[in-house]
Order: C-alpha cells, then structure tokens, then sequence
C-alpha cells in the first residue's frame, strides 16, 4: 500500500504584524473546541473584545520569538518533518491547524508526487486527549479530508501520552538537566476551562468529581486530559527516580474568567521562591515542538515572575522537538502500523 505520513501541529500566524495575528486568533479563539460558547456570544466575546485588547500584545509577544526563518513552531515543525523523512520510506509533510499550512495544503501537495496514494497516516502533535488540542486537530482535518473528497484512506496515530517510546523520550530529554543541582522541577502543562473536563467525562460522574479521579480507574480516562497528563508526570518521575518532594504538577495559559485546571502554573512560580525553591527546572510535555507558550510564556514570563519572587536558578527544558529518541518513536510508530501492527491508530 502507498502511504505517506502528515504530521499536524497548532499553528503559528504568518507574521508578526498585528493583521496576521488577528487572523490566527480569529481562526484560533472562533473554533468552538477552544472557546465552547454559542456562535454569537463567542463572536462577541471573540471579535468584539479578545482580538482588539489581546492581538497587539500578542504581536509582540511573537516578535519576541521569532526567527530569521520565521516562526519557531513551524521551523520545528518542518526540521522534524525532515529529520523523520530520513528514517521512513514513506514521504511527510506537516499541516496545521490555524494557519498554514492547512489539512487540505498537505493532501494536495502530496497528492501532486503521489497521485495513486492510497493511505495517510495522521500524526497529531499532541501527546494528551484534550478537547482544544487533539481533538480539533483531528475533527478539522477529517472535516477537510472529506470535503475534499479524496480517495486515499486516513488512519489517525491515537494519544500517546503514557506510551513507551514517547516516555523514553522525553525522559531522556530530561535527564541531561537533572545532574545540576535544583530544588524543583515543575511539569507545566496547558490549561484547559473545567468544564471542557466535564465535557470529555463520557461517563458523566467522574471526572473532578470523584475523589483521587485521576488515579481511580475509569473509561472517562480515555478522554480526560487532566487524568492524562497526571499519568505522564508519574511515569516520567518514577523512571527518572525524581523524588515526590522535588516535583510539582500545574497548568498554563489560562483565558478568561471561567475556572481553569488548577494549580496555575503562574502562581506556582510567584509561590515556590516562599516555599523555599530557589532554583527551578520547568519542562512542558503538552508540547513537542517549542512555541509561544514556553519560549515566552514559560522561558520569558515565566522566568521573570520566579526571579521577580525571590528564584535564584530557572531554567526552561526544551521540548522534543527533533529529539533522536523522538524522531525514532515516530519512525517506529509509522514502519510497525505499515508491517500490520494497529496498536498506535484509532479505532
């Protein structure tokens, strides 16, 4: 069978100018997976306050990444697709999903080297089941795939936040900055509102409602973000061996007034300093390809509010983005599914 591999991410604008950054945001905060209001009302809060107050600082918040060849998640983005291209027959291209290049870019430019395509293997970049992320990510492109009405199947790599490869991986991306001395290193994940949790909750009795419900056994963990990430701190703290008193668990980039999960990862850092942390390791494994959220929002803003609050030492761990153990992990998901193996794909 002639496969080819699309890897998708979150997307970037296309500039720094404030017009691209409107844009993206309105692609972004109108789709009703992030901000999960009727259309009027969303619009309304979306076109009418976010985007004129927020899009300016936004902008400057991106110039403040960016790089000579542009964004950084979409140079990442395009390095992994290389890196990966090296190590599977298969040919790979990357897609979005605000922004370009979109679903249905990566179809078509496949399709013009491939016209006798006959699968495409979906690989969204984002460990955890959330709604906002995963979610979106998949529904969107399935949404372009069959408006577009190609004749090649779509097979979508599932979540893998709890996988081996993926944990190996980010283990050992880890490790390297564990031999420095630290008082603590912080998980920090991105936020999502409570009641995209309750939403997700397929039982409807769960999720942030039982006690313990993250490490209580339930079919809602299939779709719990929380519970997810949850997993994926404890596995990654065992196998390194980092002890319960030198970790911490919190979410970021929270929008709005609603109640976020919690605890907030900037007032994590505002508090540890008083708690007796001085120096501080942060690592983000929600992404896998660096981004505004961790190269402005945690190596940044982050930074500035520990040292601000009496911190010492802070220090940023890069994500996987072309990680040899991660552009592996990937190799070896793809060429597996190709020999028969269907354990990674949904159902």
């Amino acid at each position: 069978m002639k496969r080819a591999v699309v890897l998708m991410n979150l997307g970037s604008p296309d500039s720094t100018e404030v017009k691209d950054v409107k844009r993206y945001l309105d692609e972004f905060l109108m789709d009703e997976r992030v901000i999960d209001k009727p259309w009027l009302l969303r619009a309304l809060l979306v076109k009418g306050i976010i985007i004129p107050s927020r899009a300016p600082k936004s902008a400057e918040a991106y110039k403040s990444i960016w790089t000579d060849k542009g964004s950084p998640l979409i140079v990442i983005s395009k390095d992994l697709r290389n890196a990966l291209a090296k190590e599977i027959e298969e040919p790979v291209v990357i897609a979005m999903r605000y922004g370009n290049p979109s679903p249905k870019a990566a179809f078509d430019e496949l399709l013009v080297k491939n016209p006798d395509l006959e699968e495409v293997i979906l690989v969204p970049l984002y460990p955890h089941y959330a709604m906002s992320s995963y979610e979106t990510a998949v529904e969107y492109a399935k949404e372009q795939y069959k408006k577009g009405g190609y004749k090649f199947r779509l097979t979508t790599i599932k979540p893998y936040y709890d996988h081996p490869d993926y944990i190996n991986a980010l283990c050992e991306s880890i490790r390297p900055y564990l031999d420095q001395p630290f008082d603590q290193i912080l998980f920090s994940y991105h936020g999502v509102p409570e009641r995209h949790i309750y939403k997700g909750d397929i039982t409807g009795k769960h999720c942030l409602k039982v006690e313990n419900c993250c490490d209580t056994p339930s079919p809602a963990h299939e779709y719990c973000y929380r519970h997810q990430c949850w997993q994926t701190t404890k596995i990654v703290t065992e196998r390194l061996q980092i002890p319960k008193e030198k970790w911490g668990f919190s979410f970021q980039s929270r929008l709005g007034r609603d109640p976020w999960l919690q605890p907030y990862t900037a007032a994590r850092l505002e508090a540890l300093p008083k708690e007796g942390v001085k120096r501080v390791l942060v690592v983000c494994p929600a992404f896998v390809s660096d981004c505004l959220e961790t190269l402005e929002e945690i190596a940044e803003e982050g930074k500035e509010t520990f040292l601000h609050a009496g911190g010492e030492s802070f220090e940023m761990i890069p994500c996987l983005n072309v990680h040899p153990l991660w552009v592996s992990a990937l190799a070896k998901w793809i060429k597996e599914y190709a020999q028969g193996n269907k354990e990674m794909v949904l159902k």
